[in-house]
């Protein structure tokens, strides 16, 4: 017990020696040791490393999860060191009342037809954002977070230590430099030595014992001003060391960024080739299901598909007209190219001719496309060799 109490006494007096260096530091009044330049370089690096891994995190968080409460709840089970329960998206729970509402409207009917396979293509759409939101969370949460609970505690708890030092060192020189000065006025005292004949010669004897006094706290204080340099330089290497990993820090996340737009990339791919097959799937359908009266009026309303083609405004690209009126249907080998208008194209992506009126492409491969006058703006002419057939314009980067 007598061994606590000492200790606590240490401790709180070792405590209110620093807060009265700081204090005096703040007002002005003590001198403070600064670091060197390549030091205060690497404690800024660490500071906004940590400032910008902070905001970076939790904008993904929100990216991932717009949802508020559901983040809370994850960040809940995260402290309790309990599995995460699986969350249904909200695509997969979109297709699934399609599905369901399919059923009661009869699987059979148009628009029941319609509402199976647009549900199935938001269930694939919703597992594709689960799968991304898993990876994302792995490989690229996960470090982050690693960093600021682990690595950034470790260096905030040196970087603590590494300030108390340099308080105590800055109070050993500031005790020394007091003493030096007492030990200096002391002796100009005992300079002048008093006359012997007097019958009190007391001041000189007490003149001598102060000097000798002040000569020892001079030694003391020296002492404890090597001890504190020590164990401060010691400290100062430690958190060097620490912050200089910040480098590893930033090649690691380095890493896992990229892995992030991979999985970015993948996903977004994904959704794009599920659209560009429900597309195909419900223009293959429409004709069948509309009469040709209403055509024209659905055409419309649906919004053009997403391309990555140049501006429509690049190629002279009309309203659907039959070249045929009498019987509705167009034979592309019929069709003879016109003098000029015809251009290169790559194919992006493998397509599967849904008729004869269509030709097949495979990625990458090179066409001859151009369009007639009264065809729809979503498609061309391509030509293959001696192949000739109609092609969508999104499965197609045309070229000069």
């Amino acid at each position: 017990m007598d061994f606590n109490v000492k200790k606590l006494a240490s401790d709180a007096g070792v405590f209110f020696t620093r807060a009265v260096q700081f204090t005096e530091e703040k007002l002005g009044a003590a001198e403070k040791t600064e670091l060197d330049a390549h030091f205060e370089n690497l404690l800024s690096r660490a500071d906004y490393t940590k400032n910008w891994t902070e905001k970076i995190l939790r904008q993904t968080e929100v990216l991932l999860q717009p949802n508020p409460s559901a983040r809370v709840e994850e960040f809940l089970y995260e402290k309790l060191d309990r599995k995460i329960p699986s969350r249904v998206t909200n695509g997969e729970l979109l297709g699934q009342y399609m599905t369901e509402a399919a059923n009661d409207y009869g699987p059979s009917s148009p628009y029941g037809q319609t509402l199976i396979k647009v549900g199935e293509t938001q269930k694939r759409l919703g597992i594709a954002e689960r799968d991304f939101i898993h990876s994302s969370s792995i490989n690229f949460l996960t470090p982050l977070r690693n960093f600021l609970e682990g690595d950034w505690r470790t260096i905030s708890k040196e970087r603590r230590i590494l300030q108390n030092r340099r308080l105590d060192l800055d109070a050993c020189k500031a005790r020394l430099k007091k003493a030096k000065a007492a030990e200096a006025k002391a002796a100009l005292e005992g300079d002048a030595l008093p006359d012997f004949q007097e019958t009190r010669p007391r001041n000189y004897v007490l003149s001598a014992s102060a000097s000798a006094l002040w000569s020892d706290e001079v030694d003391k204080a020296e002492h404890e001003l090597r001890v504190a340099q020590t164990e401060f330089d010691r400290q100062a290497e430690v958190t060097r060391l620490l912050l200089e990993g910040i480098s590893s820090t930033h090649v690691n996340h380095l890493r896992c960024l990229h892995e992030f737009a991979e999985a970015q990339a993948t996903y977004y791919a994904q959704c794009y080739q599920y659209m560009v097959d429900l597309q195909k799937q419900l223009g293959s359908s429409r004709g069948e299901v509309f009469p040709s009266t209403f055509v024209g009026n659905a055409e419309a309303v649906v919004p053009p598909p997403i391309s990555t083609s140049p501006p429509a405004a690049t190629l002279p690209l009309l309203q659907a007209v039959s070249p045929n009126p009498a019987d509705g249907t167009m034979n592309p080998a019929e069709v003879k190219p016109p003098a000029s208008g015809t251009r290169k194209a790559r194919v992006l992506y493998d397509y599967e001719a849904a008729d004869s009126t269509e030709l097949a492409l495979m990625a990458d491969e090179l066409i001859t496309v151009y369009s007639l006058p009264g065809m729809d703006p979503d498609w061309l002419i391509g030509e293959r060799g001696n192949q000739k057939g109609k092609v969508p314009v999104t499965y197609l980067e045309l070229l000069s």
